[in-house]
């Protein structure tokens, strides 16, 4: 071999070794350790349809979910001297329809609304020819999938089908959806029984003797649903689950889980080799273009633990399930290359862009992208499902696969985006990669008619792969700022609250956030517009803004801002004409006028008006008050009218129903007028400031005479021997006014704490259920920490022991720590009003 050919030859292999090498990059560390196991751990946060979560202790232990529970698959490997390991999701195919939901197409039953005369409707002989024939879903307005409409309280409903053979040898599951009260039988024999609940697209696998009542032939599925208050909803189907193949049959062995503000933290033992899997969101509040960034980050670590080099190879898998709303809807694919990086994009081929609403879907329009640097050592491919594994487990590499032979229906045939990096020999050094997560929404919001894009795109400059690039181009410098503010927001906790306290703000730092999407209307205005997860969908909720706000407040006003302009907007507009403030705008992601059916006048004034006032805490002005002063008038004139003795209204604790005479609704009312007061008086207008802090003054001392009962304070001022939390009152105390006797808060803080159950204190005497949000500002109102703790540890023992393993549900149990109903919400915000308290009173001084 001559000089020249040696010289390249080993020229070539430097490249090549570079190459290689240059997808490791700085590892990531951290000293900080939240010890509490979380009900499900934030992997890919971003907003409310772009977002996964794992729903086990182990990462391996189920499939990566979307907050709703439908699956989001990700799955991960590592090759370590040819042995393969899986530490990340699980194999699990869709279910096949046997026969289908609404959500994959519409089906035909018969319904009446008049209660049948005996038990023979649930039988296959029935003659039900005299029922009427409608579509699914059956429901009330704004209900998913809504074909029938039904508005009394009952709906009967019998769905007779064929089928081609027996059921009782396959793995055969029920999906069902329902609003509230559900009863369901197949053949006579009852399945479910739900109780007072609303859940979609629920799952019950088929016992052995229901399956074998499933013969081959006629059958029925007769359902009776009750609706007690809100919407109703009725939907069912049958589906069959594939026997798994499992490719990776071997789990890694997960060593910690730790759930830090931006990161979640796991660590592995792989055969000889330790790996760390990072999930990074960015969701930094100085940095709004970051903060709307439609971009995570999966970062991996990987050193040998045995003192001996390894062979190391990394797959990382999605499927087109991030990009769909349900498993049946034909997908694309596009294989991009560029800058540098490897693109595999995927989407629906049907881009129905904002033309779904609701609050149990999952985006189906624009386009889901996963990225890895494009290097020698490095591969980006689309391949079948079950084939791309295989080859991994076999070569450490996958094949490629030209995207037009891929399959678009996922339910016959599962496509995979793969991506590889084989990390070469692996010693006690760490070597390191990432992938990058990315979701193109092309338009995230219909506001009042038009459609707007996602602040990150600023009005049309930034396009999604300008983005990445931004994302790529800035990673070591993000995972610091990451890193300082876990360890800045976490220290300023356990200064507030102690540890325990701590660990809770930083499971809830992600789900708080991205419940919103971050946009601007046409005038430029910021808009941090909520969804109402698992609870009805609505958009830019107001008493969801409340609870959550205290964690706006302490990182950037201006996101307040943007939880109240669509409200003030709405009235100023005139499109709202009420003497208060509406409830909400809409149904994500429709933001056209409220939507729900009752409103909620002095809740949702009184939160308006003390959120205002907070925002003039925190900034040292009212400028933005002065903006909105007429509305702020009027919405006090309201309170002054109507909010000492509140009538028959729900307030935001609307599941446990209407509540005349609501001592602690009445205490919101006052203090959204002393909130003005307070503004009034920011902005030099003196007299209204006296005028409006003299009637919030003569308002409290006639509350504490009505609501005294003792040793504590009414639910009702008519109703003796009740109580409440009067979570309301924080604002006394935090925005310095103090128009109420400092003994009503020692009078309930020492009453509570009689009254408290393993998981928490009850919401009120009516029910051993809480939220854990108002929990938190209740606790605030202690004047020792001793007492603050006591009622904090509870809510963290909940967090740590719940068996509903959901993004942490704000309603449960105190008895058992289950989840009653939510998850997922943005009012888990709340919980940062103790550092709010830190903030405000440092400010004051």
């Amino acid at each position: 071999m001559s000089k020249k050919i040696l010289f390249l030859y080993f020229l070539l292999i430097a490249l090549l070794v570079s190459c290689q090498e240059s997808t490791s990059i700085k590892p990531i560390t951290s000293d900080l350790v939240n010890n509490l196991r979380a009900s499900a751990y934030p992997l890919v946060t971003v907003d409310p349809y772009f977002g996964a979560w794992s729903f086990a202790d182990n990462l391996y232990d189920d499939p990566v979910r979307h907050w709703t529970g439908k699956d989001f698959s990700l799955i991960g490997a590592i090759r370590v001297d040819g042995e393969t390991y899986r530490f990340l999701g699980t194999e699990n195919l869709p279910l096949k329809p046997v026969l289908p939901t609404a959500n994959e197409e519409k089906w035909e039953g018969a319904y009446t609304l008049q209660q049948p005369k005996n038990d023979r409707w649930l039988s296959l002989d029935f003659n039900d020819s005299d029922w009427t024939k409608g579509q699914a879903a059956f429901g009330t307005d704004n209900e998913p999938n809504l074909a029938t409409s039904w508005n009394t309280k009952d709906i009967w409903v019998r769905r007779t089908f064929d089928l081609p053979e027996d059921l009782q040898d396959k793995t055969i599951f029920l999906k069902y959806s329902h609003d509230d009260n559900f009863e369901l039988y197949i053949n006579g024999t009852k399945v479910i029984d739900t109780g007072y609940a609303w859940k979609y697209n629920a799952l019950e696998e088929l016992s052995d003797e229901i399956k074998a009542t499933l013969k081959k032939g006629k059958n029925v599925i007769a359902a009776h649903c009750h609706n007690r208050t809100g919407g109703g909803h009725v939907d069912f189907g049958l589906f069959e689950k594939e026997t798994n193949k499992e490719a990776f049959t071997q789990p890694a062995v997960q060593k910690s889980a730790n759930v830090l503000p931006t990161q979640t933290f796991y660590t592995f033992e792989c055969g000889p080799v330790e790996l760390d899997v990072i999930f990074t969101a960015p969701l930094l509040m100085d940095d709004l273009d970051l903060l709307s960034r439609p971009v995570n980050y999966l970062t991996y670590q990987v050193r040998s633990s045995d003192g001996q080099q390894h062979d190391v190879q990394i797959y990382l898998e999605t499927t087109p399930q991030w990009a769909v709303n349900s498993d049946n809807q034909p997908v694309d694919f596009e294989r991009i290359e560029r800058d540098g990086w490897t693109y595999l994009k995927t989407g629906t081929q049907e881009q129905p862009v904002l033309q779904k609403k609701g609050d149990d879907l999952r985006i189906d329009w624009g386009y889901f992208y996963m990225a890895g640097a494009s290097t020698p050592a490095t591969g980006a491919e689309f391949g079948d499902y079950w084939q791309a594994k295989k080859t991994f487990v076999e070569t450490g590499k996958v094949t490629t696969t030209p995207t037009d032979s891929l399959s678009a229906n996922m339910t016959q045939e599962m496509s995979v985006l793969s991506y590889t990096a084989d990390l070469g020999k692996v010693s006690d050094k760490t070597k390191s990669g990432y992938v990058l997560l990315g979701y193109d929404d092309l338009y995230s919001i219909q506001y009042f008619e038009k459609n707007l894009p996602a602040y990150w795109k600023q009005d049309g400059q930034v396009d999604i792969f300008q983005a990445f690039k931004q994302a790529a181009d800035g990673y070591a410098s993000i995972m610091d700022r990451c890193a300082r503010f876990n360890e800045e927001m976490m220290a300023e906790a356990k200064e507030a609250g102690g540890d325990k306290y701590a660990e809770l703000c930083a499971l809830v730092y992600r789900q708080a956030i991205s419940a919103h999407k971050l946009l601007k209307d046409t005038d430029g205005n910021l808009l941090f517009l909520s969804k109402e997860n698992n609870s009805n969908g609505c958009i830019g909720t107001v008493d969801l803004s409340y609870p959550s706000s205290p964690l706006f407040l302490i990182y950037n006003p201006e996101l307040v801002k943007g939880l109240m302009n669509h409200i003030f907007y709405y009235s100023e507009s005139g499109k709202w004409t009420k003497p208060f403030a509406a409830h909400d705008v809409g149904t994500y992601p429709l933001a056209n006028g409220q939507v729900y059916g009752e409103d909620m006048p002095i809740e949702e004034s009184g939160n308006m008006l003390i959120m205002t006032a907070a925002l003039a805490a925190v900034e040292g002005n009212a400028d933005y008050a002065a903006k909105h002063w007429e509305t702020l008038t009027t919405w006090t004139d309201y309170l002054v009218k109507e909010g000492l003795d509140p009538a028959n209204q729900l307030c935001t604790d609307d599941f446990a129903g209407h509540l005349a005479h609501n001592a602690n609704l009445s205490i919101k009312a006052i203090m959204g007028i002393a909130g003005y007061s307070k503004l009034a008086d920011m902005l030099g207008k003196k007299d209204v400031a006296g005028k409006y802090l003299q009637a919030a003054k003569d308002m409290a001392v006639e509350w504490e005479r009505m609501a005294n009962d003792g040793d504590h304070y009414k639910l009702t001022f008519n109703r003796t021997g009740t109580w409440s939390q009067k979570y309301n009152l924080i604002w006394d105390k935090l925005l310095d006014i103090y128009i109420f006797d400092p003994e009503i808060a020692r009078k309930e803080i020492a009453y509570y704490l009689t009254q408290q159950n393993t998981y928490g204190l009850p919401l009120d005497s009516r029910k051993t259920y809480t939220k854990s949000d108002w929990i938190m500002w209740t606790a605030v109102l202690a004047e020792n920490p001793e007492d603050f703790y006591a009622l904090v540890d509870p809510v963290y023992k909940y967090a740590n022991e719940t068996t509903s393993r959901v993004p942490l549900s704000d309603w449960h149990e105190t008895v058992d720590g289950t989840q009653v109903g939510f998850k997922a919400r943005s009012v888990v915000g709340a919980y940062f009003i103790k550092m709010l308290e830190e903030k405000l009173s440092s400010e004051n001084k």
